[in-house]
């Protein structure tokens, strides 16, 4: 393969990577916990974009329960966001392993 093939073969993967982390910026997924009571928005990058709270769990009193729903709805949110992806690097790469230690976001 000569060296100019493989250059633009990179140009093209890196445009392709810096589509990817646009859209994933984008992408919002919803995580919930305690049956739906908490419900968290983060983008596909995993950062948080908003939080929703059912005012019913909204007790002084169990405060401490309330912080662990929103901490177990950030987690599930996260994890989906991160499954989505790893399955869009997945296809972009067309299932070829990036090195260890070689993440894009």
């Amino acid at each position: 393969m000569d060296m100019m093939a493989l250059m633009k073969q990179a140009q093209a993967m890196q445009k392709k990577m810096q589509d990817m982390q646009a859209e994933m910026d984008q992408l919002e997924v919803e995580g919930s916990s305690g049956g739906g009571a908490v419900v968290v928005k983060v983008s596909g990058k995993g950062d948080l974009k908003g939080i929703t709270l059912d005012p019913s769990i909204v007790v002084a009193e169990e405060k401490e329960i309330l912080e662990d729903l929103i901490v177990a709805a950030f987690s599930d949110a996260r994890g989906k966001a991160e499954r989505i992806m790893q399955q869009r690097m997945t296809e972009m790469t067309g299932g070829m392993q990036l090195p260890p230690g070689l993440n894009p976001f």
